[in-house]
């Protein structure tokens, strides 16, 4: 036998074994072990200076020392004490209010509460069982389809190994080569495009057929608002803004008011009023950093990058070319101004009819979602806009998910224990994952497998196009028996090296790796959403049953990944903007 033909049946083997349910990543190490003592066999040598244990030592130790992995335990320790400190009841509460009006609002609410707490945590188990717990059954008790049930929840939980952070990114930036960052960048609009693809199926099979996702009775709809709230407005203006305005010069109406905790004060008018501005500030300041970092910082940075008069010692006087115009161009500022200028007719809208139901909502969206929300956007600001590197934000990510979850008063010594416990089990997981496949893709390449491989794919002759769909869509099958970590892991390096003879960009082809592997959660039989949702659903749903949920957002799959292939500015306008291109 061939060595090449030894390297495609370690190759088999290791589906074949992990399948039968062998860790993976002692499986990896094992065959890469097997077949690299045949691999280096020597007759004149004794069999314990065979240079498969020189090999094993070596990946490990680069395994061991690659900086790259050093960020993983701490966004996953990140990620766990969110789950353990348990902040996403109030957070589902008040964004399912906000939704109250919309069609099928439990599962509008509940995808973006998916959305909103995988990017916070990364952890698909985790979300999926908790809002499995948290959602499932007030769906079901509303009247909602099983199938819509089950399929929102599966779908929206697998959404945190796709928007960063995100552990899945880290792993192919550390068996690729590439950028964490610059990968970061590229996944945020697909992720974000992904979850909105979602919304609009929900939104349009709740609207087609509306017996799928029944209206909720008053009683789940009603805004908790307190007593004062419809004093004041009686004594005041219907509209809260300009009431709690008004209060503001003349409080000795309001003062009279009594509040659940006592008098009103004039330091909880004060705290009304500004919660009531919070969309406004949100959008003014949101339109501020834009116009800073596009036209401002860019503009700064482009003026110290290059002296005039400074040239490299030793290189040829050449004449300067004559350069065009600093800064954004035309289309930056017309765009910005029809933006913002739509920005002002909806806030003038809001806050026209903003009565006492809508600063109740404002304030609970604040105490539920805000918190968890500044988190979020600042570990993802500091790593896109280069403060920090990829590990230093995943330590602020940690740091600050500890101080939630205390301010919350839901995190204590045990659950803290579990998630360190958690922390380091995972973390274990993946460097062993990491050390399996280093030895075994050495092996697999030593053996003639990944020329084999090459060679044959090459021969095909095929355009970048077909490689891309047989590439993609060989992924797509091995997410039916397999999980994301042995993909990325064992056959994405085997595709990597083809695509410069493709000259198709890395970046762009992993991202769609990424996106393709969230069919790796919702494809049967081995589903991981749909067995962790069953795990605690009720007894009369079905495992068929939220397979059957699951099916659509598979197809959902497929089409995201079609539209970022034909427009592929989607993934790649960002980071090259970010980092040039």
């Amino acid at each position: 036998m061939s060595d090449p033909v030894l390297g495609l049946t370690m190759l088999m083997l290791i589906v074949v074994v992990i399948v039968m349910g062998f860790p993976t990543a002692f499986t990896l190490m094992g065959l890469g072990m097997f077949f690299g003592f045949y691999a280096f066999y020597n007759p004149a040598e004794h069999w314990i200076d065979n240079r498969v244990f020189d090999l094993m030592v070596q990946r490990t130790y680069g395994a061991m020392t690659n900086d790259v992995l050093i960020s993983i335990p701490l966004f996953v320790l990140m990620g766990y004490v969110m789950e353990r400190g348990a902040l996403v009841d109030k957070m589902f509460y008040s964004i399912q209010l906000s939704f109250r009006r919309v069609p099928a609002s439990l599962a509008i609410a509940t995808l973006i509460v998916c959305t909103f707490w995988g990017i916070a945590s990364g952890l698909v188990g985790a979300v999926v069982v908790l809002m499995g717990v948290i959602a499932f059954n007030p769906m079901l008790r509303a009247g909602y389809d099983v199938k819509l049930a089950s399929g929102v929840i599966t779908a929206g939980g697998t959404l945190g190994i796709l928007i960063p952070p995100s552990v899945m990114i880290i792993v192919y930036a550390a068996v690729a080569g590439q950028s964490v960052v610059k990968l970061y960048a590229a996944a945020m609009f697909p992720g974000f495009f992904l979850a909105f693809l979602y919304l609009v199926y929900i939104l349009a099979w709740a609207t087609i057929n509306p017996k799928i996702a029944p209206p909720l009775p008053e009683e789940q709809t009603k805004v908790p608002v307190p007593g004062w709230m419809r004093s004041f407005q009686e004594t005041y203006s219907r509209n809260m803004l300009v009431g709690l305005f008004s209060a503001l010069f003349a409080p000795s109406k309001a003062m009279a008011l009594v509040a659940e905790d006592g008098p009103l004060t004039y330091r909880k008018l004060l705290k009304n009023f500004c919660a009531a501005l919070i969309p406004f500030a949100l959008t003014a300041i949101t339109f501020l950093l834009v116009w800073w970092y596009v036209v401002v910082h860019r503009q700064s940075t482009a003026d110290t990058e290059a002296p005039a008069g400074l040239e490299q010692l030793g290189s040829p006087v050449v004449d300067a070319a004559p350069t065009g115009p600093v800064g954004p161009s035309t289309s930056f500022y017309v765009s910005f101004g029809l933006i913002a200028a739509l920005a002002a007719v909806v806030l003038v809208r809001y806050y026209r009819n903003m009565n006492a139901e809508r600063l109740q909502v404002v304030k609970l969206l604040t105490s539920s979602v805000m918190p968890l929300g500044v988190l979020t956007i600042v570990v993802l600001a500091v790593i896109l806009f280069g403060i920090t590197t990829a590990t230093e934000s995943a330590a602020v990510g940690a740091a600050g998910a500890f101080l939630l979850a205390f301010h919350a008063r839901t995190l204590n010594w045990k659950r803290t224990k579990e998630a360190v416990f958690l922390t380091a089990k995972t973390t274990a997981m993946v460097c062993w994952l990491f050390v399996g496949s280093a030895l075994f893709s050495a092996v697999f390449a030593i053996l003639g497998g990944q020329a084999l491989l090459e060679q044959w794919v090459l021969s095909l002759d095929l355009t970048p196009v077909q490689f891309m769909i047989l590439s993609q869509a060989i992924i797509f099958i091995l997410g039916w028996p397999l999980e994301w970590t042995e993909i990325i892991i064992i056959f994405v390096p085997i595709f990597l090296p083809m695509l410069k003879h493709f000259n198709i960009d890395p970046v762009l082809w992993g991202v769609l790796v990424f996106v393709n592997l969230q069919a790796a959660f919702l494809s049967p039989p081995v589903a991981m959403s749909a067995f962790y949702l069953k795990g605690v659903s009720p007894p009369h749903v079905t495992l068929n049953q939220i397979f059957a949920g699951m099916m659509p957002y598979m197809l959902i799959v497929i089409v995201c990944m079609i539209i970022m292939y034909i427009w592929p500015g989607i993934t790649l306008w960002l980071p090259n903007y970010l980092y040039g291109g």
